[in-house]
């Protein structure tokens, strides 16, 4: 039997049923602890972790960055995974992770995300897709705009061969729905900062959007799978600043009443 690491892996989940149990499976081996901050699932989710080994404790949602940072709190091995429900390690990335753990060479490690999407790998549109994701416990914490969390290192950083497999969206309608949910929650932590929306950010920067992953991520050589990314990032951009746009509005109209 292979070794454990002193290692915890970091989760949060909500209904996640059909993806966790792939999930842990491809860790179970590898770490010493497990620890998933759930929002209480009303599926299968918390008996399947359970099942596998996890250390399951049910929190109200706190946002992205508030539930991962709550999860890192909890673990208490040397060092932290931190992975969503819908990703799993590669073989070699799995070997990778156990020599950096041994090592302990960096503070923290980048892992390169490959997404599976519409039934096919997506080789240039989203990949390369280099996330920080293991680190040495203490030294990281997550930062950045709800729902597009950042983990961040105090100290070196490397990168790990092998990848992380995302399993990403069940079809085209759920993409585009999360899409969409994700880009109000983004305009929501956008207005929280004091950001503001103006008619240059809402014309021109869904077009650089599309034209950084059609373009300079080459998602055109993933064909159509590639277009179809690039435009809904566009569409991203763009509904993330015309919420943005209107809940300006909105807040001019209460000032003015």
């Amino acid at each position: 039997m292979t070794e454990r690491l002193p290692l915890s892996v970091a989760i949060i989940s909500f209904n996640e049923e059909t993806n966790i149990g792939r999930c842990l499976e491809a860790v179970r081996d590898l770490a010493g602890e497990i620890v998933v901050v759930d929002s209480h699932s009303t599926d299968r989710t918390v008996e399947i972790a359970r099942g596998l080994g996890a250390k399951v404790i049910a929190e109200d949602w706190k946002g992205h960055i508030g539930q991962k940072n709550s999860a890192l709190e909890k673990c208490s091995c040397e060092w932290i995974l931190s992975l969503d429900c819908d990703e799993v390690l590669s073989p070699e990335l799995k070997e990778s992770i156990r020599q950096a753990v041994t090592q302990g060479a960096a503070e923290g490690y980048r892992l390169n995300r490959k997404t599976f999407f519409l039934g096919r790998w997506i080789e240039h549109a989203w990949y390369p897709d280099w996330k920080v994701r293991l680190i040495r416990n203490g030294t990281g914490r997550w930062s950045g705009f709800d729902p597009h969390d950042r983990l961040t290192v105090a100290g070196t950083t490397g990168k790990l061969e092998g990848d992380l497999y995302h399993y990403s969206f069940k079809n085209l309608r759920d993409c585009l729905e999360r899409t969409i949910r994700y880009a109000a929650n983004e305009a929501g932590s956008y207005a929280r900062e004091g950001r503001r929306a103006t008619f240059v950010n809402i014309l021109v920067n869904p077009l650089h959007g599309f034209f950084k992953h059609y373009v300079i991520k080459r998602g055109f050589l993933d064909g159509l799978h590639g277009f179809i990314i690039s435009v809904l990032n566009g569409i991203y951009v763009f509904m993330k600043y015309a919420i943005l746009w209107e809940m300006q509005r909105e807040q001019k109209e209460k000032t003015v009443e």
